[in-house]
C-alpha cells in the first residue's frame, strides 16, 4: 500500500480536502440558482475559514498552494483557447483605440487610489491592473447564459477582451520583474528578458500553432488531455524560470491551439480548470484577514462604483464604433463591468510587498462587488433607462 494503514495525518487530510470540495460544490450550486458566477462565494468561503475567519481550516498548505497555482495556469490556458488566430489579428486591428481608452479610464483610478492611500508605487500599479481588467471567464459565461453570443454588440466586447488579455501578456511579466527588484540594470535586464520571452512564445504560438494542433488532433481524449496539461505546465515552468509569469505562458499555449483540437481541449480541460480554479480563489482569500477586508470596504465600494461607470463608458464607446444602437451599447457597457480571475492573479503577485495585505483585501472586496454587480446589470440592461437622445439628433416630425 502507498499509505500506511494507520496514517492519521493522511486520513485527516483526505477528510479536510473532501469537505472543502463538497463545500465548493454546494457554493457552485447556489451560484447557479442565483444566476451569478461562483467566484464571489468562493472568496467569501475562504474569508470565513481562513486566517482570522470564523473557523480556520488546517489543510495541507503546500498541497493547496500548488493546486491554486495550477488553477491559475488552467484559467489562463482556457482563456487562450477562446481566441483563434483570426480573432487575435482582428482584435489587434480594430480594438486598439477602445483598448487604450479602457486602460486609461480603468487602470487610472486604481493607481490613483493606491498612491492616495500612501502605498508603494509598485503596489499602486498592481491595484491599477486589478481595476483595469474585466473578467473574461465571467463575461463569457454571462454572454452564453443570456444568449447574447450572436448579438451585434458582442464582437466589440470580445475585441476588448482580446486586447486586455494580450496587454496582460506584457503587463504580468514586467510587473513580476519589477517585484523581484534589484539594481536598475538588473531590473531592466529582467524586464527585457521577460518581453523577449513573451515575444518568442507568442511568435512560436502563431507560427507553429496549426502544426501543433494537427499533431494532437488524431490522439485519443486521454492522450490529448495529458499532452495539453503537460505542455501547459512545461511552458509555464520554463517561462517562470526566466522570471516571466507562468500564467502568460499558459495563455499563449491555449492561443496556439485551433480548430477541432481547440474544441476538444476545451471540453477535456474544463472540469480540471473548474476544480483547480475554485481552489485558487479559495486559497487567495484564505490568506486575507476579514478585519483587513472590513477596513478596505469603503475604498472597495468607491472603486467598484467608479469601475462600473468607467467600464460602461468603455463598452458604450467600443460598441458605438461598430454602429451598434443605444440598447446594444448599454448591453456592452454593463457586460464589461465584472472583474474576476485576472484581478485576483494580479493582486496575488503583490502578496510579499509591504502593502500586500491591504492590496489583497481591497482587491478581494472589489472583485466580490463587481463580479456580482456586473452579471446582474448585464441581465437587466434592457430594462435600465437609456441616456436621453440629444435634441439635435431627434428626427424631425413628419409633415
Amino acid at each position: 500500500m502507498i499509505l500506511a494503514a494507520g496514517s492519521a495525518e493522511a486520513a485527516l487530510a483526505f477528510i479536510e480536502i473532501g469537505a472543502l470540495a463538497l463545500g465548493l460544490a454546494l457554493l457552485a450550486r447556489v451560484a447557479g440558482r442565483l444566476g451569478i458566477t461562483a467566484v464571489p462565494l468562493y472568496l467569501i468561503a475562504g474569508l470565513a475559514f481562513g486566517e482570522g475567519g470564523l473557523a480556520q481550516v488546517d489543510v495541507s498548505e503546500e498541497f493547496i498552494a500548488l493546486a491554486a497555482e495550477i488553477g491559475v495556469l488552467l484559467l489562463l490556458f482556457s482563456l487562450g483557447l477562446e481566441y483563434s488566430d483570426a480573432e487575435l489579428r482582428n482584435g489587434l486591428r480594430t480594438g486598439v483605440p477602445p483598448g487604450l481608452l479602457d486602460m486609461v479610464l480603468n487602470a487610472g483610478p486604481g493607481v490613483a487610489t493606491g498612491l492616495l492611500l500612501g502605498w508603494d508605487p509598485l503596489a499602486a500599479i498592481l491595484l491599477g491592473g486589478v481595476t483595469w481588467i474585466s473578467s473574461s471567464g465571467v463575461i463569457s459565461k454571462s454572454l452564453a447564459d443570456l444568449g447574447r453570443l450572436g448579438n451585434r454588440e458582442t464582437p466589440s466586447v470580445l475585441n476588448l477582451l482580446v486586447i486586455e488579455d494580450l496587454a496582460m501578456a506584457v503587463y504580468l511579466p514586467v510587473v513580476a520583474a519589477l517585484i523581484v527588484g534589484g539594481t536598475l540594470l538588473a531590473t531592466l535586464t529582467s524586464v527585457g528578458i521577460a518581453l523577449v520571452t513573451v515575444a518568442v512564445i507568442l511568435a512560436a504560438a502563431l507560427k507553429f500553432g496549426n502544426r501543433l494542433s494537427d499533431w494532437l488532433s488524431g490522439d485519443s481524449d486521454e492522450t490529448l488531455l495529458l499532452a495539453v496539461f503537460g505542455l501547459t505546465l512545461l511552458v509555464a515552468g520554463f517561462a517562470q524560470s526566466l522570471e516571466v509569469s507562468g500564467a502568460v505562458g499558459a495563455f499563449l499555449i491555449g492561443l496556439a491551439l485551433s480548430g477541432r483540437t481547440e474544441e476538444r481541449a476545451m471540453q477535456l480541460i474544463s472540469p480540471l480548470r473548474d476544480l483547480f480554479a475554485a481552489v485558487f480563489f479559495l486559497f487567495f482569500s484564505f490568506q486575507i484577514d476579514p478585519a483587513d477586508l472590513l477596513s478596505a470596504a469603503g475604498w472597495a465600494v468607491a472603486l467598484a462604483v467608479v469601475g462600473a461607470i468607467t467600464k460602461f463608458i468603455t463598452g458604450w464607446y467600443a460598441a458605438g464604433r461598430i454602429g451598434v444602437g443605444t440598447k446594444g451599447r448599454m448591453r456592452a457597457g454593463t457586460t464589461l463591468i465584472a472583474r474576476g480571475e485576472f484581478s485576483i492573479v494580479i493582486a496575488a503577485l503583490g502578496t510579499d510587498l509591504v502593502d500586500g495585505p491591504e492590496l489583497g483585501a481591497l482587491a478581494a472586496g472589489y472583485v466580490l462587488i463587481t463580479a456580482v454587480l456586473g452579471p446582474l446589470l448585464a441581465k437587466f440592461s434592457d430594462r435600465l433607462p437609456t441616456p436621453a437622445t440629444p435634441q439635435w439628433k431627434r428626427a424631425a416630425p413628419a409633415t
